[in-house]
């Protein structure tokens, strides 16, 4: 019969304490009281718990450093998240390091790595909302450093923290048909990001189940400039939608000037939608409609999810998810 093999959260769980008081016994960390002690190296001395020598090895050696891999730190997105990852780092006793790609290259990537891992750090959050950085990729590059993902594909079994944005562009999405719209059009965020991937997906398939056929969907790059020059093209190619559903706020913008310079009013003529609630958008006129993305709760759970594996390399591997919510204000009405 095979031995069963105890993690330290079931140490913590028996000895009725929490993990990161059982690590601090196994580390002789000198803020657990006598009592406290005693009763977790019963506990481990019943089962026979086993810790992970290497990491024991690591904590006494810790540089209380994390290492950030960011992508697309130009977009406010990535920005916002490395923000408040500093934040929640700094408050925690944690400095940073920062490695940033601009593009989602195999070399780019090893080389941001190899500065990442040359240097003392205990662990990384690699922010990669695009196709070309799997976890098994970037974990192969860690040498054994723990690392935790933000913003990667939803679905995944890997450490990892991320946004639900089918849930959000389901939201959206279903608002406008339940206001009466039956002619929507999209522009979609580029499309090997997770993010855009998926909200694109969800609005297809949200008016699909709604009996409702998809108007033109045209691909932005995330900037005001690629929302107007996209919200022209939809003008020109098919000028009979009466809602657009634009994958953030900063196309949003530049959508809403195209809509105006045809002399279209919103959302009298055509309702718009974003995505993100930047701090400008209640200031847009109209004030924008938008799905509400928390970057403070993102970047937050990625540092805290990351020094659960540092601290507790037994921790359960699994994603995290955050919901967005739907932000109503005045860009959106119904038909008329």
């Amino acid at each position: 019969m095979k031995k069963q093999r105890y993690t330290l959260h079931d140490v913590a769980r028996i000895a009725e304490v929490s993990y990161q008081t059982v690590s601090r016994v196994i580390n002789a960390h000198p803020s657990v009281s006598p009592e406290t002690r005693a009763r977790v190296q019963k506990v481990i001395a019943e089962l026979g718990y086993q810790p992970n020598m290497v990491a024991k090895s690591l904590a006494v050696n810790r540089s209380h450093t994390l290492a950030v891999l960011v992508f697309g730190m130009s977009h406010y997105g990535p920005t916002q998240i490395v923000l408040n990852i500093e934040r929640t780092a700094k408050a925690l006793g944690y400095d940073l390091i920062f490695s940033a790609i601009n593009q989602p290259s195999s070399d780019a990537l090893h080389q941001a790595m190899d500065n990442l891992t040359g240097r003392r750090v205990d662990g990384i959050l690699a922010i990669s909302p695009v196709v070309g950085f799997a976890y098994d990729d970037l974990a192969s590059l860690c040498h054994g450093i723990p690392l935790v993902q933000i913003d990667p594909e939803i679905g995944l079994e890997v450490p990892s923290v991320v946004v639900e944005q089918t849930y959000g562009s389901r939201l959206v999405t279903e608002y406008l048909i339940g206001m009466g719209h039956q002619r929507m059009a999209e522009i979609s965020g580029p499309l090997n990001w997770f993010g855009a991937i998926a909200r694109h997906e969800q609005w297809t398939a949200s008016l699909h189940a709604a009996g409702l056929q998809p108007q033109k969907s045209i691909e932005g790059d995330w900037s005001a400039d690629s929302g107007y020059r996209s919200a022209r093209l939809l003008l020109n190619d098919d000028p009979g939608f009466t809602a657009l559903v634009v994958g953030n706020d900063q196309m949003a913008l530049g959508a809403i000037y195209a809509l105006r310079e045809r002399g279209l009013r919103v959302p009298d003529d055509v309702s718009v939608v974003g995505f993100d609630d930047i701090p400008e958008a209640a200031f847009f006129r109209p004030a924008l409609t938008t799905v509400q993305q928390d970057f403070n709760a993102l970047g937050a759970m990625g540092v805290r999810c990351l020094l659960e594996f540092i601290e507790a390399p037994d921790t359960p591997v699994q994603q995290h998810l955050l919901y967005p919510k739907l932000i109503v204000r005045d860009s959106a009405a119904p038909p008329r």
